[in-house]
């Protein structure tokens, strides 16, 4: 799964902005962005940068 490679940058996504798992791979573009409309009770999260910089 292409998800194991990246596991340290979700991690830090996760630990360092709060994001959910869910959110750390929208953010480095491993998943589609979900209606959040179908998932009551989440927040949006607006990061000014694309977390995939991180990465480089």
């Amino acid at each position: 799964m292409e998800s194991n490679n990246y596991q340290m940058a979700i991690d830090l996504l996760r630990c360092h902005l709060g994001l959910s798992e869910e959110e750390a791979k929208q953010q480095l573009g491993l998943t589609q962005p979900s209606n959040p409309e179908k998932q009551p009770g989440t927040m949006q999260t607006h990061i000014p940068y694309q977390a995939s910089s991180l990465l480089t």
